[in-house]
């Protein structure tokens, strides 16, 4: 995980309303339950890429996949298991059924688990304490290295935001911004082209809202898929923000009244 994500999930878990329970003591706490049962496989077979608890390592973070809350008792994370990612450097396992269903237990558990630890992040928190960043800093970052107004502008889509947002939400979104879909073109093997806004994806569909409200599904294989997403430069800032760019960042938008 990137550093300054680190960073903002460390002040949010801090801000936790109660004490999270860590992932291994929330399996062992478990007993002999299903949960309990597929982290010992998730571990022996997947833990060296995708860690110990689930949350990622040379391989992605599986607990917030889209294709694992889509799962239903290992059907689609069965698939995966069984065929592998050759392209993304996964083997094959050809584990059975009943270990297959182990590990998509223990992997909604991880899931859950996640899901009611940000449940408790409160989301109200004193200004004084979230600003540790220098505002001017962040201005000269905005307009110079971090080309944020190539796409915003004070004047117009930030005029007064930080009287939009309270200021952990505005902290958060700069890191996990949010609120715009991609909109994808989809070209089937016949030649025809579908064009709307991304509403589910994952690694073998794709769902589109198109002009006229419907929505269609296409499985990706054998279909040309090009997504125009207008969040993607937000995405790479996250392998470039250093914690006192998002600091300064967040000071200078905060100005913003």
């Amino acid at each position: 995980m990137r550093r300054p994500v680190v960073l903002l999930l460390a002040v949010l878990l801090n801000l936790s309303l109660g004490h999270a329970q860590d992932p291994d003591d929330a399996a062992q706490a478990a007993g002999n339950s299903p949960a309990a049962a597929g982290q010992a496989t998730f571990r022996q077979n997947c833990g060296f890429c995708h860690g110990q608890d689930a949350r990622g390592a040379s391989g992605p973070d599986l607990i917030r996949s889209t294709l694992v809350n889509h799962d239903v008792n290992g059907n689609l994370i069965g698939q995966v298991v069984h065929n592998g990612r050759p392209e993304k450097g996964m083997p094959a396992f050809q584990l059975p059924d009943a270990q297959i269903q182990q590990i998509a237990d223990f992997l909604h558990a991880q899931s859950k688990l996640a899901s009611s630890i940000s449940q408790r992040v409160p989301t109200e928190y004193p200004l004084e304490k979230l600003l540790v960043g220098n505002a001017d800093a962040g201005k000269d970052y905005f307009n110079g290295a971090g080309h944020c107004a190539t796409c915003h502008s004070p004047a117009k889509d930030l005029a007064h935001i930080a009287s939009k947002y309270k200021p952990l939400e505005l902290q958060s979104r700069i890191v996990y911004p949010y609120g715009a879909n991609p909109v994808a073109t989809v070209t089937t093997a016949a030649g025809r082209q579908f064009k709307g806004e991304q509403i589910y994806g994952d690694e073998f569909l794709i769902t589109l809202r198109l002009n006229d409200g419907t929505q269609r599904t296409w499985i990706r294989r054998g279909n040309r898929i090009e997504v125009q997403d207008p969040l993607a430069t937000h995405v790479a800032l996250l392998s470039q923000y250093t914690d006192q760019e998002i600091h300064d960042l967040f000071a200078y938008l905060e100005t913003l009244k």
